[in-house]
């Protein structure tokens, strides 16, 4: 079979995850972080709604003195003022009362007796109606992530909820009777390195983890037991490491025919992890079969996973951002090659320690650094970058 160009598998997944987008949902504020808007966040009112002023002072009309005749604070509807020579206290935050013609700080005023002196400073001291925005006006697209900010952004506009796309629901199966899940390797078995870190890669990728099993017997029946357990379990996605190749105990392929399903992608033209799948299951859900070897295993995770979850979700397939090598770095000749660097003063670096089984060097990076086919990639040359899924503060 003829592996897939790396930049069409990505795009194939994306698809694929697009044309099953899960359902918008209605939820509160308070239960919408990290999720997706399904549909455009516009303001139900202008921000803000009405003058408001901008700092603690005096709202003035007319010229100095001025005669206090009332108070204004955060929450009050606030009087016209009623003549020349009046005004009223106001706080910050609070509504601008009609006929204001300047807010004076209190800090740059005298009170004595019942009448105000100061100097009015040129420029409005409050916000005006539509100043951050006007009523009916788009704030936020249809497939942005749902952050804290957007959170307030749409609690100052009025919302009480957003509609949004719920989170994919995923599963991970871990194939290996070679497989030790406690303890050092030993007597020919390795230590599992894959299941206690893909449920904490999809989660940053927005996905809910609910079931993770490992390690799987290396038989047909058990692999296809497995997965149907997933699926019964809600999993949209099931993640499955190892058997993706065709040896004496690869049984993912011989699984999938029985569950009836079908590629959208199947091996592709990329170094480290070229027998990397994905494939659609009856009822809408997915299973991306990452390799055994672990490095392998996220390159497959980065190539299918993230950008069939950000479908999934309603979002936009992430723009890959480029990165400057500050060493060169070799090509794979016609498979994409994607390597592993650190960022050291704005500069792409080459990690060591990448083999396809080794994690060491993924410990250290902030991404893989692609060099296209039939290319290498030159010291000083501009390349897209796959970042690892990382949350705020983990980047380096």
């Amino acid at each position: 079979m003829t592996p897939v160009p790396w930049d069409e598998a990505r795009a194939a997944a994306y698809r694929a995850g697009a044309a099953a987008a899960r359902p918008a949902a209605e939820v509160p504020l308070a239960e919408a972080d990290g999720l997706t808007l399904a549909a455009p966040l516009v303001t139900l009112t202008d921000l803000p709604a009405f003058p408001t002023s901008s700092i603690d002072g005096w709202a003035v009309r007319g010229p100095a003195p001025w005669r206090v005749v009332g108070r204004v604070l955060a929450g009050d509807t606030a009087p016209p003022l009623p003549d020349d020579g009046t005004c009223v206290e106001i706080a910050t935050g609070a509504m601008v009362p009609a006929g204001t013609e300047h807010i004076v700080r209190v800090e740059e005023s005298t009170l004595d007796n019942g009448l105000v002196t100061g100097q009015p400073r040129p420029n409005p001291e409050w916000r005006v109606p539509g100043e951050e925005a006007a009523r009916g006006e788009e704030l936020l697209p249809s497939g942005a992530p749902v952050t804290p900010g957007a959170i307030g952004l749409a609690a100052s506009c009025g919302y009480d909820t957003v509609s949004v796309r719920p989170a994919p629901r995923a599963a991970v199966l871990v194939f290996g009777d070679e497989l030790l899940t406690s303890g050092p390797p030993d007597a020919g078995r390795i230590r599992d390195a894959l299941g206690p870190q893909i449920p904490s890669w999809l989660r940053r990728l927005g996905a809910a983890v609910d079931m993770s099993v490992g390690p799987v017997k290396d038989t047909l029946d058990a692999h296809v037991d497995a997965i149907r357990a997933a699926l019964d379990s809600g999993a949209d996605v099931v993640c499955t490491t190892g058997g993706t190749m065709h040896g004496p105990v690869d049984h993912l392929h011989p699984a999938l025919a029985e569950l009836g399903a079908t590629y959208v992608v199947n091996t592709v033209a990329v170094r480290p992890g070229f027998p990397m799948l994905l494939a659609a299951l009856p009822g809408g859900k997915f299973l991306a079969g990452l390799p055994g070897n672990p490095q392998s295993a996220i390159v497959a995770l980065t190539s299918l996973v993230a950008p069939l979850l950000a479908g999934l979700q309603g979002r936009p397939l992430p723009a890959l951002p480029t990165v400057t090598l500050g060493a060169p770095i070799r090509g794979r000749g016609s498979y994409t090659h994607l390597a592993l660097v650190r960022m050291d003063g704005g500069l792409a670096y080459p990690v060591s320690h990448v083999g396809s089984s080794m994690l060491r060097g993924l410990a250290q990076s902030v991404g893989f650094a692609v060099v296209a086919p039939d290319t290498d990639g030159e010291k000083g040359a501009t390349v897209p970058l796959v970042p690892l899924p990382m949350l705020d503060g983990e980047r380096s």
